[in-house]
C-alpha cells in the first residue's frame, strides 16, 4: 500500500514504537477501506431509497423532490475552490503547527460561505415566486412545492458554511471518520424517511429529514475536527481580506478544473439533446450509468491521497512523493482492472441489470464499452497523479490541460455526433481526448517526476496488473463463448459469474502482480483471513 503522510495531530492509538512511515501506511489503509465500505452503503442505501421515494410519492412529488437534489448537486460550483484550498491548508500548515495562519485561512473561507449562505437564502425568498414558475407544475400543487423550495434552500444556506468541516478532517487524514459520520446519518435518513412515506407524512417532512441528514453530519465532522485543532479558532476577528486574495490564487486554478470535469462529465448529455433528440439522451444514459458505477468504485483510493500529498510537500519529502506516485497508480490500476475486464465482457448483461429492459440497443452497448474504457484510460493517466499534482503547487499547469482536454472534448463529441448521428460519436470524443492529454502529457510528466521514461512507468503499474489479470481473461473468454453459461439467460447468473470473476481476479492478482512486500502488508492487515500476518 502506498505510503502516506501523518495526521495533523497526534493519534491516541499509535504505538509508541510505530515509526513515521508506518503511521502514514496505517492512515492510508484505513481510510481506503472506510472509503470502500461508505461507497458500498451509500449504493445499497440509494437503490433501496430510490425504489421506496418512487413507490411512495406521486409523480409530481417525485419528480419536483428529483429537480431539488439535482440543483443541489450543482452547489459545487458555489463552493470556488475553498473545500479543496482547505483540505490543502489544513495538511500544509499543521505540519508547521503554524496555528495562527490556519485560523485566518480556515475562519475567511467559512464567513465566505456565510456570505453566500445569505445570498442563497435571501435569493430563495426574495425570488421564490419567480423560480417556481419556471417550471410547469400543476396549479393544486404550485404554492406548497413554492414553500418546500423556500424551505429546501434555507436548509442549504444553513449547511453551506459547515460543507468545510469534512475538509477539514480530510486535511488532518481522518477520512474514515467523515466517512463513519455520514454513514451512520445516511442509514438514520432512510430509516426515517422510510417511515416517513409509511405514514404519509408528505414531502415537506421528508425534505427537512433529508436536509437534517446533511446538516448534522457535517456540524458534528466540525465537533470532531477543531477537538484535534485546539489551537485553531473560526472567528470573526481572524477573517481576513489579503487572505482572501492569497487563498484565491490556489482556489481559482481548482474550481477552473472543476468546472473543467463538469464540462467532461455533464455536457454529453446536453450535446445530445441539442444535436439530436432528447430521446437520444436515454440510449446514451443507460450506457454510461456502466461506466459512471465503475468511476465511483475505482476513485475511492485515488481520494484518500490528496492530503497526504500535501503533507508530504511540506515537508519537503520529494522520494516518498515519489513511492506514493507510483504506489498509489499501481494500486489503484491492480483494483480496478478486474472489474474493468468484467465490465467489458459483461456489458450487455449489466446494461440489462441497470435498465430492467433486456433488449439488446447497438448505441447503447458500445456506449458503456467506450466511457467504461473512457474511466479506465482517466484512471491510469490522471486520478492519482492530478491529485498529488494539485498538492505540490502544480495547479496552473493542470488548470490548462484540463481546460484542454475539456475543450477537444467538446469539439470532438459535437464534430463526430454530426458527421455520423450516432450517440456513439459523443463517447468517442471522451475517450479520444482523455487518450491525447491523458498519454500524451498527463501519464509522461508523472513518469518524468518519478524519474522514469514512460514505458518505465508502465511496466512499474500497468503491466504486473495485466499479467495478473490472465487467469481471469482466461475464464472470462470461457464463459463469454460457452452456450451453456450463458449469462444473457439470468441475472443471478450472470451476478455469480462476476463475483468468480472478481475472486479470479483476485487469486491472479496475489500470485503474479503484488510484490513479496504488498502481500506482506494486506497479510498485516487482515492477519484472521491471511494467517501469514500473525507471524511476520
Amino acid at each position: 500500500m502506498p505510503v502516506t503522510a501523518a495526521p495533523a495531530a497526534p493519534d491516541v492509538h499509535k504505538s509508541p514504537m510505530e515509526s513515521p512511515h508506518e503511521e502514514m501506511a496505517r492512515h492510508m489503509w484505513r481510510n481506503s477501506i472506510s472509503n470502500y465500505l461508505a461507497m458500498g452503503l451509500r449504493m445499497a442505501l440509494g437503490v433501496v431509497m430510490f425504489g421506496v421515494l418512487k413507490q411512495g410519492l406521486h409523480t409530481e412529488e417525485f419528480g419536483f423532490w428529483t429537480l431539488l437534489w439535482s440543483v443541489f448537486g450543482f452547489g459545487i460550483l458555489l463552493d470556488f475552490g475553498f473545500g479543496f484550498t482547505a483540505v490543502k491548508k489544513v495538511a500544509e500548515l499543521s505540519v508547521h503547527q503554524n496555528w495562527t495562519e490556519l485560523s485566518q485561512v480556515l475562519s475567511t473561507i467559512f464567513y465566505l460561505y456565510v456570505v453566500i449562505a445569505l445570498i442563497i437564502v435571501g435569493i430563495a425568498f426574495g425570488f421564490s415566486h419567480a423560480l417556481i414558475g419556471m417550471f410547469n407544475i400543476s396549479p393544486p400543487n404550485r404554492e406548497i412545492f413554492r414553500q418546500i423550495m423556500v424551505l429546501f434552500f434555507c436548509g442549504i444556506g444553513i449547511g453551506f458554511p459547515l460543507g468545510i468541516f469534512p475538509e477539514i478532517l480530510i486535511g488532518q487524514q481522518r477520512i474514515f471518520l467523515a466517512n463513519m459520520i455520514f454513514s451512520v446519518t445516511g442509514v438514520l435518513n432512510f430509516v426515517f424517511i422510510t417511515v416517513a412515506i409509511r405514514q404519509h407524512l408528505g414531502l415537506r417532512t421528508i425534505v427537512i429529514i433529508s436536509l437534517a441528514s446533511a446538516i448534522v453530519p457535517s456540524a458534528l465532522c466540525g465537533a470532531c475536527a477543531l477537538k484535534k485543532l485546539p489551537h485553531v479558532k473560526l472567528l470573526p476577528k481572524y477573517f481576513s481580506p489579503k487572505m482572501i486574495v492569497e487563498t484565491l490564487r490556489f482556489s481559482v486554478f481548482t474550481y477552473i478544473s472543476t468546472l473543467s470535469n463538469m464540462i467532461l462529465g455533464k455536457t454529453d448529455r446536453l450535446v445530445i439533446g441539442i444535436v439530436q433528440a432528447v430521446s437520444s439522451v436515454a440510449l446514451y444514459e443507460t450506457g454510461a450509468k456502466v461506466g459512471e458505477v465503475f468511476g465511483t468504485f475505482t476513485n475511492q483510493l485515488p481520494d484518500t491521497f490528496s492530503p497526504a500529498a500535501a503533507h508530504l510537500h511540506a515537508k519537503g519529502e520529494k522520494e516518498v512523493l515519489r513511492r506514493l506516485l507510483l504506489d498509489g497508480t499501481r494500486f489503484s490500476v491492480m483494483i480496478a482492472t478486474p472489474a474493468f475486464l468484467i465490465g467489458l465482457f459483461y456489458m450487455q448483461g449489466m446494461i440489462a441489470f441497470l435498465s430492467r429492459d433486456r433488449t439488446f440497443y447497438f448505441e447503447t452497448f458500445w456506449v458503456g464499452e467506450i466511457l467504461l474504457t473512457w474511466q479506465f484510460v482517466t484512471l491510469l493517466t490522471q486520478s492519482v497523479t492530478k491529485r498529488i499534482f494539485m498538492m505540490c503547487g502544480h495547479e496552473r499547469k493542470l488548470m490548462w490541460m484540463g481546460l484542454g482536454e475539456a475543450l477537444l472534448n467538446l469539439v470532438l463529441s459535437v464534430s463526430l455526433i454530426v458527421k455520423f448521428h450516432n450517440v456513439i460519436g459523443v463517447a468517442l470524443g471522451s475517450l479520444i481526448a482523455t487518450m491525447v492529454f491523458g498519454f500524451g502529457y498527463i501519464l509522461p510528466w508523472a513518469a518524468k517526476e518519478a524519474e522514469l521514461s514512460l514505458m518505465g512507468m508502465l511496466r512499474k503499474v500497468l503491466f504486473p496488473t495485466l499479467r495478473g489479470c490472465l487467469p481471469l481473461v482466461a475464464y472470462l473468454l470461457l464463459t463469454f463463448y460457452s452456450p451453456w453459461l450463458d449469462y444473457r439467460k439470468s441475472s443471478i447468473i450472470m451476478i455469480g459469474q462476476c463475483v468468480l470473476g472478481m475472486f479470479i481476479g483476485f487469486i491472479g492478482l496475489w500470485n503474479y502482480a503484488m510484490t513479496t512486500s504488498d502481500r506482506f502488508q494486506v497479510a498485516r492487515k487482515f492477519p484472521r483471513i491471511f494467517k501469514a500476518g500473525k507471524t511476520a
